[in-house]
């Protein structure tokens, strides 16, 4: 299948399973840098066609950086509320994020993106967007994206594709059993190298992500207790957030609050994030990666919170179908993979051994194994 035919294919699925799609509904399409504009012609295309009524945006990381380098707190506030107050209107929203220079924010202030989290991302998206509307979320096979995942463009292209385009009705029936063991367990305990936890999960609910929020998606994620977590992990793929850089970040944790936090890259940047408030030195997620066609990172969160065979947690903020209490302007979301190429591990929930070196061992489990969903 050619290209082009794929990203036809991608937008008839997101528009029609992801997010149901009817006509005569307001979709918002939000196109996030240059190289996705095929796509989102070929979205708003489609949309138009369902019979919805699309308003269509353009943006990228360097406009973006304009606003959020320069912006008084009263000037980001009323920037807020304008995209808000779109969002509020719509009953769609959809996000193609081609991420042509992912490192645009990284000389940004930390106290211009606090301003920016507080007064756009946060009430655009956490407070309107997520709970208002049926979205979705993805990304782009573009130059960038290859270069980042050390892969030429055909070749990362066919592994976009082999991640995006998997069978998610499939997925979602194997991780009901998963689904049904998370919103049951109490006690968590994840042994790796230099990685020794342990911490609750009661009474938070656990969450399905097969498809209709996210693409790629695969995952099963609840939250922590919030002053449950105590013991040490290494996280060991590398990460981004707002722009900034870090590798190898482990944590350490007493009673639910991080008391320390390194990194062998940016270890100062990482200090400041976890001081932007109060809930950054807490977690607000814990989940299974669990997409089959993700097998290693590539430095883009969306597809590496997926990868079959990890798991990940977030630093800050939990989200409103699983929350634990913890808010937050951040939501940092790390991994780790388990495989054993990359020193296996061991997960436990109530004592009993679920996954080990990355693959399930449990027999009601074991249709998720990447190996199971393909």
């Amino acid at each position: 299948m050619r290209k082009d035919e794929r990203l036809y294919k991608l937008a008839e699925n997101v528009l029609k399973h992801s997010v149901k799609l009817k006509k005569g509904e307001k979709i918002y399409i939000e196109a996030f840098g240059n190289s996705v504009l095929d796509l989102f012609e070929i979205f708003i295309q489609t949309a138009t066609k369902m019979g919805a009524v699309p308003f269509y945006f353009y943006n990228d990381e360097h406009l973006l950086k304009s606003v959020i380098a320069n912006a008084s707190p009263k000037q980001m506030e009323s920037f807020g509320e304008v995209y808000r107050r779109q969002m509020a209107e719509s009953d769609v929203y959809i996000a193609i994020r081609g991420f042509d220079d992912i490192f645009a924010l990284a000389d940004v202030p930390e106290k211009q993106m606090a301003l920016y989290m507080k007064h756009y991302f946060n009430p655009v998206h956490r407070s309107t967007r997520i709970p208002h509307t049926r979205w979705c979320v993805m990304r782009y096979p573009n130059p960038s994206m290859a270069a980042l995942a050390k892969m030429s463009l055909q070749s990362f292209e066919d592994f976009y594709f082999d991640a995006c385009l998997v069978d998610y009705a499939k997925m979602s029936k194997a991780m009901d059993p998963l689904q049904k063991l998370m919103a049951k367990t109490d006690k968590v305990k994840i042994i790796a190298p230099d990685t020794h936890l342990e911490f609750s999960i009661k009474g938070i609910p656990a969450v399905k992500s097969c498809g209709e929020c996210n693409i790629p998606d695969g995952e099963v994620y609840t939250a922590p207790v919030k002053n449950s977590i105590n013991g040490v992990v290494q996280f060991n793929t590398d990460t981004v957030f707002n722009g900034v850089f870090c590798s190898n970040i482990r944590l350490e944790f007493k009673d639910g609050k991080i008391i320390k936090a390194t990194s062998l890259t940016n270890n100062d940047k990482l200090q400041e994030i976890l001081n932007t408030d109060d809930g950054a030195k807490y977690m607000g997620e814990f989940a299974l990666g669990l997409n089959p066609g993700i097998t290693h990172p590539i430095l883009d969160i969306l597809f590496d919170e997926k990868i079959g065979g990890s798991f990940h947690m977030a630093i800050g903020n939990s989200y409103d179908v699983a929350p634990n209490g913890n808010t937050s302007a951040v939501h940092w979301d790390l991994i780790q993979m388990q495989d054993k190429a990359h020193g296996g591990g061991e997960i436990y929930f109530d004592d009993v051994l679920i996954r080990k070196d990355g693959e399930f061992v449990l027999d009601a489990l074991k249709a998720l194994n990447p190996k199971n969903l393909k």
